[in-house]
Formats: structure tokens, C-alpha cells, sequence
């Protein structure tokens, strides 16, 4: 049975510093999809030699999985476990911040020098309160590393989780389902996913019809839990994030990069913060 279209949100504008990118999730209509609480869509954008691109000072995190996909440019990070990598186009870095972690991320030098097109998607994935202060971990796969399915007019790149027997390198802890779609015109592809995962759909840019609704550029789709199957038919070139992922079913409690399940656990992670429980970088 497919799955029935919960609402569809088009994604605004927001200022994050000097840079201006889209934000889905949270919006007006929905504050999160359990569990993912928040995504941003950077890009894109073609950069001029010698611009700074995107540059983020060293900050903390706690009790939740920032993730970057990277579909233009590059992406390079440094964080308070001694882990130090470039991913470019197609890859992935996959943080579980967990107890706490401090990292930096930006365009490296080598690509501000030499410009060029830019395009990132980053998705805050809640953890449940039993897995909240696990050990920190990062994950990272170069485009080149992510397996993926290619039929005449699609290609499917499989991130964590499995599609047709094909399995994604990232190990996630909760289970979370990321596949990457690249449609050609007229291009057409299916998925099956479970009825207890929450199901979201970001469109980046593109047409595409999706059980039958049309969906524009950045769009962002929720699906209704009943129901298992998605059918996209892509009316022109489109490029897609579609997510799964069990909902824990617990209060959050958020400030700034802290999500917790209460107000005094979010207290406690700025405390560990000032007196460097969460590392040095």
C-alpha cells in the first residue's frame, strides 16, 4: 500500500551569520519529524576564486547526530576526537555526538582558493535518551566510498540502511535510513520502507510527482506512518534526500547545539562544556 503524503513544506529562507540558507525543518507547520529536529539546505550556490565560502568556528554538541551530506564543493572537519578529513561531492560525515564533542567544519583552503560550486544539506538526528551519552564517534565516506544502484534514468546512493541489497557504510546506532536520488528526466524509482519509521522526503531542487502529488523545488514531504511504499517519477532533473528513522517518543529539550530530555540535562551539558569535559580542539 503506498504511503499516504502527511503535508508538504516548502522550505524558507533563514540567516545563519552572513550566510542565507533554506531551512525546512523546523518551520511554522511543524516543529520536528521525530527524529529528525532540524535541516538546512546550503546551495546552491558557484563561488568566485578567492571567496570565503563557509567557515564554523570550533562548537560543542550533545545528545544528537549532526549530519552532512555534501553534494557540491568540499567539506573539511576537524573535531576534539583528533579526526581530520576532506569529503567532496557524493560524501558524507556522520557525527554521533553523544556525551559531547567539539568540532569545526568549512570549505578547506584549497577550494576557497580555486571556487566553484557549493551545495551541502545538514540534518540534526535526535538520539533516544538511552543512547544520549554514548562515546562521541565521526563517520565519513568519500563520494567514491558510498555504494549506490544506477538504472537508465536513476541513480540511488545508498548511505546507511539498505536498498535492493545494497548496504550503506554508516552505522547507525538508531537505525536511520539516508539514501540519496538522482533522477533524469522522466526518470522513475521505488521504495519500500517500514510503517514504524517516520518517512521525510527533501526535494533539492527538481519536478518530480511522489504518489501521485506534485513536488517542487526544496520541498520537504512527510509521510503518514500507515502505508509502505514511495513511487517517484521525476518530470525533469532532480536530486532528492529521503530519510527514515524509528521515532523515540520523548520530551527534547534544546538549546543552541544541546539536545537533551530535560532543562537540567541541557544545564549539565553547558557545564560540561565550560570545564572541557567535551574535549579541546
Amino acid at each position: 500500500m503506498r504511503k499516504t503524503i502527511k503535508q508538504i513544506i516548502t522550505s524558507q529562507d533563514v540567516m545563519m551569520g552572513k550566510a542565507r540558507i533554506g531551512q525546512p525543518l523546523p518551520s511554522k507547520q511543524v516543529e520536528t519529524i521525530d527524529p529528525f529536529i532540524l535541516l538546512h539546505h546550503a546551495g546552491p550556490k558557484n563561488y568566485p576564486a578567492g571567496n570565503e565560502i563557509f567557515d564554523v568556528a570550533p562548537h560543542p554538541h550533545r545528545g544528537f547526530e549532526p549530519i552532512t551530506f555534501i553534494f557540491k564543493g568540499e567539506v573539511e572537519h576537524k573535531d576534539s576526537l583528533g579526526n581530520h578529513k576532506v569529503v567532496g561531492q557524493r560524501g558524507v560525515q556522520w557525527i554521533t555526538a553523544g556525551r559531547g564533542i567539539i568540532h569545526s567544519e568549512g570549505a578547506p583552503k584549497t577550494f576557497q582558493e580555486k571556487g566553484g560550486d557549493f551545495e551541502l544539506i545538514q540534518l540534526w538526528a535526535n538520539l533516544p535518551k538511552n543512547l544520549k551519552m554514548t562515546p562521541p564517534n565521526y563517520q565519513a565516506f568519500t563520494g567514491e566510498e558510498i555504494p549506490f544502484i544506477k538504472e537508465n534514468n536513476y541513480r540511488v546512493n545508498v548511505i546507511s540502511g539498505n536498498y535492493k541489497n545494497v548496504k550503506g557504510p554508516i552505522k547507525s546506532l538508531t537505525e536511520i535510513t539516508a539514501l540519496t536520488i538522482e533522477l533524469d528526466k522522466n526518470g522513475k524509482v521505488f521504495f519500500d520502507f517500514p510503517s514504524d519509521k517516520n518517512t521525510l522526503l527533501y526535494q533539492l531542487h527538481g519536478n518530480t510527482t511522489i504518489n501521485e502529488k506534485q513536488i517542487g523545488n526544496k520541498q520537504l514531504v512527510e509521510f503518514e506512518g500507515e502505508g509502505n511504499e514511495i513511487e517517484v517519477k521525476a518530470q525533469e532533473k532532480s536530486l532528492i534526500l529521503l530519510l527514515a528513522g524509528k521515532p523515540n517518543q520523548e520530551p527534547i529539550s534544546q538549546y543552541g547545539p544541546f539536545v537533551m530530555n530535560t532543562q537540567t540535562e541541557v544545564l549539565e551539558a553547558m557545564r560540561d562544556y565550560q570545564n572541557g569535559k567535551m574535549g579541546f580542539l
